[in-house]
């Protein structure tokens, strides 16, 4: 399994702003291309404007309170199914790992938190020109947030996530490498976001949480 690998082999631990490990090569080639290939729809074509959040079309974020559809925004959000995954066979198989005892086993470890009850919930992100994102802590929900980023059209690396220090000061920039993020937990003063930068092209990656509510994936006892 390429993820348990790369988890074991190919991943980091960095304490500053809070703990968060970063995490190298954890998908396969063809989930890549999934990736890359996901039709998302595109804000700017219906004149819409990023507002700092994912609920860009008028939705009121309820997506952040445990509704796994992405509340109104769902036409902007990809989620990976149980009516779509047939689309998307080598990211099911990556959610099948997820939801392995091995994998969630190991990643309770490291972050602290017992995920042998929880569901496993995966997007296929595409950002757009104008696309940002306030500083924000995650809901207690989340009991694990993960970025993995694909950069296929060479985007610069300034694009990944911004980590802040409880003040809201900027420490770092998690860099926006192919086949390259991050993964933390949720809890107090664990600021991130996606301060305003230039897109040529797309940013694209997939999120990645292990969440207390239910979703179409739980993991395996």
């Amino acid at each position: 399994m390429l993820l348990i690998k790369s988890l074991k082999e190919k991943s980091k631990l960095y304490n500053d702003p809070f703990p968060h490990w970063e995490i190298n090569d954890p998908l396969s080639k063809d989930s890549v291309n999934e990736i890359c290939n996901a039709e998302i729809a595109n804000p700017i074509q219906d004149n819409l404007e990023y507002d700092g959040t994912r609920a860009i079309d008028g939705g009121d974020g309820k997506f952040r309170t445990g509704i796994t559809d992405g509340g109104k925004a769902k036409k902007y959000r990809c989620f990976i199914t149980q009516e779509n995954f047939e689309k998307f066979p080598n990211l099911k198989k990556f959610i099948d790992e997820l939801c392995s005892k091995e994998v969630y086993s190991h990643i309770s470890k490291l972050i602290g938190k017992d995920l042998s009850n929880s569901y496993v919930r995966l997007e296929v992100i595409c950002d757009r020109k104008g696309f940002w994102l306030k500083p924000h802590c995650d809901i207690k929900e989340k009991l694990l947030s993960s970025l993995i980023f694909v950069n296929p059209a060479n985007e610069s690396e300034n694009l990944g996530t911004d980590l802040y220090d409880k003040d809201l000061n900027k420490v770092k920039t998690v860099p926006f490498k192919h086949n390259y993020g991050y993964f933390f937990t949720s809890g107090p003063n664990t600021w991130h976001g996606m301060e305003k930068k230039e897109i040529k092209k797309e940013r694209r990656c997939i999120q990645i949480n292990y969440v207390t509510f239910k979703t179409d994936w739980k993991v395996k006892s």
